[in-house]
C-alpha cells in the first residue's frame, strides 16, 4: 500500500486536506494517509486538533513507498523552522512524486523556487509575491481555485474541494462520473431530484 504524506505544522489548516484524506483512506484505494512534520512533537491545528506525526524529516519513507506529498496551509509557513520542509519537497520533486500544496503552503513553495516552471495558483498573485520574496513564477500564475500541472497541484485557501478533486483524479482514486458526483456533493450539497 502506498503512502500519501500530509505535512503538518503547528497551526495547520485542518480542513484543507480533510476532504481528500477521508477518500484516500477508504478500503480498496491502495493508499494510506500518514503524517509528517519537521519533528515528532505534537502539532496543533488551527481548529485545535492535536496530531502526533507518524514521521519526521529524518525518517520519512523511501520514494518507492510515497504516492504523494500534500501540504496544507496554515499560520506557520513563514516561520524559519518550517523552512526545513524544503528537504522533503526537494526529495519528492527529484523522485517524480506529486506534490500538492494549498493556501499559504503555496507561498512556501514559491519562496523556494518550486513554482518557477509550472502553472500554479495561490492566495492571489500579490499575496504570493509579498509572502515569498524569492518567488519568480509570475508567468506561470493562474487565477483559479486549483491548478494541476504535471506533478504539481496548487490551490488557494478557498479551493479545498477543487484541490481534493485534482488529487483524487491524479491518484486515480475517482474518475469520470464518480469524480463528478463526488465533487458535486461537496461543492454544491445534496439537492432533491
Amino acid at each position: 500500500m502506498k503512502k500519501v504524506l500530509v505535512f503538518l505544522t503547528d497551526g495547520f489548516a485542518d480542513w484543507e486536506a480533510s476532504y481528500v484524506s477521508a477518500e484516500l483512506n477508504k478500503p480498496g484505494t491502495g493508499y494510506e494517509v500518514k503524517t509528517i512534520a519537521i519533528d515528532k512533537a505534537p502539532k496543533v491545528s488551527m481548529g485545535g486538533f492535536k496530531v502526533l506525526p507518524d514521521y519526521d524529516l529524518k525518517d520519512h519513507c523511501s520514494h518507492t513507498e510515497i504516492a504523494m506529498l500534500i501540504i496544507p496551509g496554515g499560520t506557520a509557513w513563514r516561520n524559519a523552522d518550517n523552512q526545513q520542509a524544503k528537504t522533503i519537497v526537494t526529495y519528492c520533486v527529484q523522485h517524480d512524486i506529486p506534490v500538492a500544496a494549498i493556501c499559504d503552503a503555496t507561498t512556501f513553495l514559491g519562496n523556494h523556487g518550486f513554482l518557477d516552471a509550472n502553472k500554479h495558483t495561490g492566495n492571489t498573485l500579490p499575496y504570493l509575491k509579498q509572502g515569498a520574496p524569492d518567488y519568480r513564477g509570475d508567468d506561470y500564475y493562474v487565477d483559479a481555485q486549483s491548478v494541476w500541472d504535471g506533478n504539481l497541484i496548487t490551490a488557494n485557501g478557498s479551493g479545498a474541494v477543487e484541490f481534493s478533486r485534482h488529487i483524487l483524479e491524479k491518484l486515480n482514486v475517482l474518475k469520470g462520473e464518480a469524480l463528478d458526483e463526488w465533487y458535486g456533493i461537496f461543492k454544491h450539497g445534496y439537492f432533491p431530484a
